[in-house]
């Protein structure tokens, strides 16, 4: 187990030469606490496996360090880094049983026969593979087979870390929430420094404790789940986490008002000193803009759309040209296309460039 630290790493496939907006890894510079549980999360192409392939050795970095508990590896190989990485495709020895095929990273660092042993029982009762330890791992489902592949990344406790690389992708949609709790339930009990690449937010969500959301090559933020979906530092994390995602919509802002398409929606902040010449937006979850009867004061919208998701309804209104989701309040009914919205101004914030702006209180304090 190790803490990870990535200091100014960057990596391009065309050579360090290359422009640096060319580069598949921006710079980089974070910390990965021992025993954590972290998601890299972003769309295709972002940079999040060429990330992961970094820390795991594969890919050699073109620029930086990479260093496990204060040594810099960022040369060694991947068995030098004593580094455990489970892919997307599972690679599992069809002529081993599933109790060898455990066994196979242990046995081949020579652990001790009662060692391997007691280690591939614990294993396979964590991920309920213990009735069919003695079968062949040949005509196994496919969700069984990625446990065993699972199993193989978690055996030895020695790792500094266990690396996953989209690892549920072939896995059936009813049984991705099972295997997703198993590798928290996993976590906890190994204590193992643990790394997730997902493109899916439930995924990324459910299973770590800190989330790093990559876009075009950049880590535009991490935190907690609660504070991705509270405070989303980049337009891109607002827009990409929850569903539906953010509402990010152009507007002028004046002091602690924001005017959208003519209309005006009070701020609980003040917003005098934004970047001359930038690109301003607000932001606001449709969980925090309600749908009600039309009145004075409320800013107009006209309703093309409700979305019923059961436990939620959400309407697709448009405010002019601009268009936005908001909830639909529990037993609310809408006679007509006509509705008024109201905004938690607490919950909307202000962007410049696509970055989030802290603004001042309205009694001018930071």
């Amino acid at each position: 187990m190790a803490r990870i630290d990535l200091v100014d790493l960057a990596h391009s496939y065309g050579g360090n030469a290359a422009a640096e907006e060319s580069f598949a890894l921006k710079p980089i510079s974070m910390t990965w606490r021992q025993g954590g549980a972290y998601a890299l999360l972003g769309p295709s192409g972002c940079g999040k496996t060429t990330l992961l392939n970094l820390i795991s050795g594969i890919v050699t970095p073109s620029r930086g360090k990479i260093l496990f508990d204060g040594a810099d590896i960022t040369r060694a190989t991947t068995q030098q880094r004593n580094i455990a990485q489970v892919f997307q495709f599972p690679v599992i020895y069809d002529t081993m049983t599933v109790g060898e095929n455990l066994a196979f990273p242990l046995k081949n660092r020579g652990v001790a026969r009662p060692e391997i042993e007691k280690r591939v029982r614990e294993i396979a009762e964590l991920l309920d593979l213990t009735p069919v330890l003695n079968r062949k791992a040949t005509r196994l489902t496919a969700d069984a087979k990625q446990k065993i592949s699972l199993g193989r990344g978690l055996v030895r406790s020695d790792v500094a870390a266990v690396l996953f690389d989209e690892p549920l992708t072939v896995i059936d949609p009813a049984l991705k929430w099972e295997l997703r709790s198993k590798l928290k339930a996993l976590h906890r009990a190994l204590d193992l420094t643990m790394i997730y690449v997902t493109h899916d937010q439930t995924e990324a969500l459910t299973f770590a404790d800190t989330v790093v959301v990559m876009h075009d090559g950049r880590v535009v933020q991490a935190g907690t789940p609660q504070q991705l979906f509270d405070r989303p530092e980049h337009t891109f994390v607002g827009y990409f986490i929850g569903s539906p995602g953010m509402n990010i919509v152009p507007a002028t802002v004046n002091g602690h008002e924001a005017v959208i398409d003519g209309h005006t929606i009070a701020l609980q902040r003040n917003y005098d000193a934004l970047p001359a010449g930038a690109r301003v937006e607000i932001g606001v979850r449709p969980e925090f803009v309600e749908v009600a009867a039309p009145a004075p004061g409320r800013l107009a919208a006209t309703i093309e759309r409700i979305d019923d998701l059961g436990r939620v309804r959400f309407a697709r209104v448009r405010i002019g040209d601009v268009k936005f989701a908001a909830r639909v309040p529990n037993g609310f009914s809408i006679p007509g296309s006509e509705a008024g919205l109201i905004f938690d101004p607490a919950r909307v914030h202000i962007y410049a460039d696509s970055r989030l702006v802290e603004g001042q209180d309205l009694e001018g304090r930071a």
